[in-house]
């Protein structure tokens, strides 16, 4: 995350420093961090945080020892999820008897040093209730582990991908409150952190959910401050999950909140109709999501075909083809026409509201007749 601050060099000013009293160094600016001892890299993170924070920093330092209690010693029965990063494990913290998650990331993955202090930083000076939380970190010699509050449900994806038979279906008022809380996720992001944060991962995997359904956006390893003033782009090496990217920044490596935007669109999508973004295991028409979608967002009279069979029809008609036009909207090829993440939060919350549900037991549509609105 090359804007960053914690990769920047330092100016000397007599106010309270601010993030935006940096620019941008070399790619080597961890080399210190990676080489320092146990001590340095700790009082590292601790001062950086007390420098930036307003005294509202939670996140805590853990030993090594502290979390192989809380885990088992790793124990693989406690894995809750394994990725590019490394692994996941549900472990209990005795001392304040409090269950959480613990992601141990692996020394040979594409997370670094970068990532995790990324991420530590991020979760520590930024607070909505719709980012998960971050109880603290372990920087033990080559170990480097974050631990989170537990999320019982687990992620989106686990519910929307999951083998038949093993979870229940989402139902449609869970899939709408989880996008809202998610898209609220963003807007605190782009409009409300100072400065702004474009989150650059936005995926099913990331999205977290409480035993409320209440959506947290995870894994900031990848996210960078956004531009402010005239910028209004960054140029960057391209980075997230083949499918998810903004066909802008995937070509061309131009990042902007529009694409977070355009991910956001590409979940929702897999939110209402129950497919992944890529899924090479459907007819090779069918494979990549939003190259299938596309003809049938121009056909209102063949929306029901976009609708997930799992929920065998059970959702207000009205509610799909308004879900669907947020989604093509954020889907729009050309950036400037996307909504920004303020408006798509406001036609969410007007969606979950149920202001103008029409709610039969089984839509007309899934038996495969047209209908009308």
């Amino acid at each position: 995350m090359g804007c960053f601050w914690c990769c920047m060099n330092q100016k000397r000013v007599d106010r309270k420093k601010s993030i935006h009293d940096f620019k941008v160094t070399k790619e080597d600016s961890f080399a210190g961090f990676s080489l320092g001892n146990d001590s340095f890299r700790r009082r590292y993170i601790t001062n950086k945080l007390a420098q930036y924070g307003n005294g509202d920093i939670s996140s805590q330092f853990f030993t090594y020892q502290e979390l192989s209690a809380a885990t088992n010693n790793f124990n693989y029965n406690l894995m809750i999820g394994e990725g590019g990063f490394g692994r996941v494990y549900k472990g209990h913290i005795a001392s304040k008897n409090t269950d959480v998650a613990v992601k141990k990331l692996d020394r040979h993955g594409y997370q670094g040093n970068r990532e995790f202090l990324v991420e530590v930083f991020l979760l520590s000076l930024l607070h909505h209730s719709n980012l998960i939380d971050l109880h603290g970190y372990c920087s033990e010699g080559d170990q480097r582990i974050l631990v989170y509050k537990y999320m019982p449900n687990g992620s989106l994806e686990d519910h929307l991908f999951s083998t038949v038979g093993e979870r229940q279906p989402l139902e449609w008022d869970i899939r709408i409150k989880i996008a809202t809380g998610a898209a609220r996720g963003l807007e605190y992001l782009h409009d409300k952190a100072d400065p702004p944060v474009i989150y650059r991962d936005f995926k099913a995997s990331n999205i977290l959910l409480d035993e409320e359904w209440n959506a947290k956006l995870s894994d900031f390893g990848l996210a960078k401050l956004a531009p402010t003033g005239n910028q209004n782009h960054l140029t960057t090496m391209v980075m997230g999950t083949y499918g998810y990217c903004a066909p802008e920044y995937a070509m061309t490596g131009r990042l902007t909140r529009k694409s977070d935007v355009y991910s956001f669109g590409v979940v929702f999508l897999e939110m209402i109709t129950g497919r992944r973004v890529i899924d090479s295991s459907r007819p090779s028409a069918e494979q990549i999501l939003i190259a299938w979608a596309e003809p049938l967002f121009k056909d209102r009279k063949r929306f029901h075909l976009m609708a997930d069979p799992s929920l065998e029809g059970r959702y207000p008609k009205k509610e799909l083809y308004q879900a669907l036009a947020i989604a093509a909207m954020c889907l729009q090829a050309d950036a400037t026409k996307r909504p920004v993440i303020s408006d798509v939060v406001n036609a969410l919350e007007f969606l979950a509201s149920g202001k103008n549900k029409e709610r039969p037991t089984v839509d007309e549509d899934h038996n495969g007749s047209s209908g009308s609105e």
